[in-house]
């Protein structure tokens, strides 16, 4: 038995992580959270009811299944409460399952301003981030002046804390940006506000995690956006602000490297991107519509149109490198139902992968045509059900990136799906 599984996007988000996630909670006993903030949306269909969530863990919708938002996430307290309220009132209970580490940084409303400002100011060179204050924060983080959930609990610390980073930001925000300064009482009152509410949901979720290994349990650990976003091994600087890959499992939630038994890396059977930033194979045809409009192609977070494109085999690869990913979850299968030629990109016509924006762009991406199937495959729950060309396109998927397909998606429900080696056994 695998007793810790990390589910996480290969390509640059947007793969389908939620629904994966929530099925295989039917034999987890708890999910943690462990890098991003609520710029990550994981959208769950399970019969007519459609949930989208952002910072509370897939496994929410699962009764009994322990819930924990790790160290490694940073936290805007009202966006995180404004969730377990809208959970609650459809009748989910949030507050006796959610475990929030005291550990995690807070996104302060200096941070939103800061980001806002900040991509106002470039321009046509904007990176495309939310706007939710995920980066500031986490350079408050790294610069060691962040609040974290923790300093919230404590009104003398918060004050002390909050004078002084709260009059860095605001002569950046007044001087450099020309923008109004915060009020200090304005945002100390929320922030108390806002801990008066989740104090009893705090907690050292570390400790409790591997109180939970210790008895036996099965963890699942579900990360945010996709591994071409991280930080270190993304198209830098059109990333976002975290380790997207598994590595920060480990150090965003406390376990050690060899806690971690198996690695799931979830992949559309083509690929999207959100937000600016290099996209080899981006399709601005007709192809290209019909993926958007079969695939529904817009953000769970923003509502943004997702750009859309072939499968990027080259950049699979390269994620199946850095995560070390076990086996492949293929999503959105079926959105190749109507397609006469499938094509994936093989080369980007150099030996090196590329190492920030600026290199993606020089490349000139090399395509495999192959047939396509032009029969449904919605709702297929068996492999050898699949079309032989349908087959054929996972079989090039195994070959190229060297990793096996363990599951398929062949739906956006919770029951349409081809197990063909059950990551949580």
């Amino acid at each position: 038995m695998n007793k810790t599984v990390v589910v996480l996007g290969t390509q640059w988000g947007d793969e389908g992580k939620g629904k994966i996630v929530d099925l295989l909670t039917e034999k987890a006993d708890a999910v943690v959270r462990y890098q991003g903030g609520h710029n990550a949306g994981h959208t769950l269909i399970i019969g007519d009811e459609k949930t989208v969530l952002h910072l509370i863990p897939s496994g929410i919708l699962r009764d009994g299944v322990k819930c924990y938002i790790g160290n490694g996430v940073v936290i805007e307290p009202g966006a995180l409460i404004k969730e377990i309220n809208q959970l609650e009132a459809s009748g989910v209970d949030v507050q006796s399952r959610l475990f929030i580490s005291k550990a995690a940084p807070v996104i302060m409303p200096y941070h939103i301003t800061l980001d806002q400002l900040r991509e106002k100011a470039k321009g046509k060179d904007a990176i495309g981030t939310t706007g939710r204050g995920i980066g500031p924060a986490y350079e408050d983080k790294v610069a060691r002046r962040g609040i974290r959930i923790g300093d919230l609990l404590d009104p003398a610390l918060l004050k002390e804390k909050l004078t002084q980073v709260l009059a860095y930001h605001n002569f950046v925000i007044e001087h450099y940006h020309n923008s109004e300064p915060l009020a200090f009482e304005d945002v100390y009152q929320k922030a108390l506000e806002q801990a008066d509410f989740i104090r009893g949901m705090c907690s050292d979720v570390t400790g409790q995690l591997h109180q939970q290994l210790d008895q036996g349990d099965q963890l699942l650990m579900e990360g945010a956006q996709g591994t071409l976003l991280d930080i270190d091994h993304g198209t830098y600087p059109f990333v976002t602000s975290s380790n997207t890959t598994s590595g920060s499992a480990a150090s965003g939630s406390g376990l050690g490297a060899t806690h971690i038994d198996y690695v799931l890396g979830i992949t559309k059977a083509y690929t999207t991107r959100v937000g600016g930033g290099p996209f080899p194979t981006e399709l601005f045809d007709e192809d290209g519509a019909e993926l958007a409009k079969r695939g529904v192609e817009f953000g769970a977070t923003t509502g943004r149109a997702r750009r859309c494109g072939w499968l990027d085999l080259v950049a699979l690869k390269r994620a199946v490198q850095v995560n070390g990913v076990t086996g492949l979850c293929v999503t959105k299968l079926d959105v190749l139902d109507t397609f006469e030629t499938i094509k994936v990109c093989t080369s980007y016509g150099q030996e090196a992968f590329p190492g920030a924006a600026c290199e993606f762009e020089k490349i000139q991406p090399e395509y495999q045509s192959l047939p396509g199937w032009q029969s449904s495959t919605r709702g297929i729950t068996d492999a050898a059900s699949l079309p032989a060309q349908a087959q054929a396109l996972l079989d090039v998927i195994e070959q190229y990136t060297g990793a096996p397909v363990h599951m398929v998606s062949t739906g956006p429900d919770r029951c349409e799906n081809i197990i063909i080696k059950d990551p949580m056994a």
